[in-house]
């Protein structure tokens, strides 16, 4: 499987969706790693196993083994960390204020540069929306020396990526006669 074939495995009603990943396959405004590891954390996020299949097909060749983790990675710890970074923004008390108590060590080595680590979780925390954690990556990236056209691109992947996947698995419910 293929971005191709993610793209034909959409329906009609999602043409913008079959539009827009074929334009960010390409994005300029990001280097190729950035722009593969992107859709890769992108797409263990949106957990689809179509869209993830297609995506490692189209884009983990285009990675080192050590990029490939990074970006692996960065969808991982972010599943934890929205959960519970959300929560404590969320919930009134004192939680902010208190130790996470939370392995985060991937973080300080991710086997990337810090600003393609802190990109890529950057993108996960939008489709898991985290606003504490979307500011927290955003500032990160920024000090790094990225722009915002390339954090704008990581999230447009991310919104895409996800899109794509909402889709199918609408179209996986309809089928097995859970909507309508």
């Amino acid at each position: 499987m293929s971005i191709e074939s993610l793209k034909a495995a959409l329906p009609d009603y999602a043409k913008d969706i079959r539009l827009n990943l074929g334009s960010l396959a390409t994005e300029p405004a990001l280097s190729p790693e950035q722009r593969a590891g992107t859709f890769i954390a992108s797409a263990l996020a949106a957990r689809n196993p179509i869209v993830t299949e297609a995506i490692m097909a189209e884009f983990a060749p285009l990675l080192s083994a050590e990029s490939l983790t990074a970006a692996k990675a960065a969808a991982s710890i972010m599943a934890m960390n929205n959960v519970y970074y959300r929560f404590t923004h969320l919930v009134s008390g004192d939680y902010p204020n208190m130790p996470a108590k939370l392995r985060m060590n991937i973080m300080a080595k991710p086997g990337v540069d810090k600003a393609t680590f802190e990109l890529w979780s950057l993108a996960v925390s939008a489709i898991n929306g985290c606003g504490m954690c979307m500011e927290s990556h955003e500032r990160a990236v920024r000090q790094h020396g990225l722009t915002a056209e390339q954090v704008q691109a990581s999230v447009r992947i991310a919104a895409v990526v996800h899109a794509a996947a909402a889709t199918l698995d609408g179209e996986h419910a309809i089928g097995l006669g859970l909507a309508a």
